[in-house]
């Protein structure tokens, strides 16, 4: 059996990462990182297993719909 996938918070992301506030975000506009999802009225969070197969395999890691939209 799996664990369960866990929500991350931001300053986890940016160390795991080890980008920066900005250029994460950048990377979500562009759809080369995962979208955060929301978690409660103020806050925001990504599931661990996104990032972790965006570690994993970050130049080739898009969005669905970049993947759409690129070719």
């Amino acid at each position: 059996m799996s664990e369960p996938d866990r929500i991350i918070r931001l300053g986890t992301v940016l160390a795991r990462t080890g980008l920066s506030r900005s250029t994460l975000y950048r990377k979500i506009a562009e759809g080369t990182f995962p979208a955060q999802l929301k978690i409660s009225v103020n806050g925001a969070g990504w599931r661990e297993s996104d990032i972790n197969r965006w570690v994993a395999d970050p130049v080739s890691w898009h969005t669905k719909e970049a993947r759409k939209n690129n070719g």
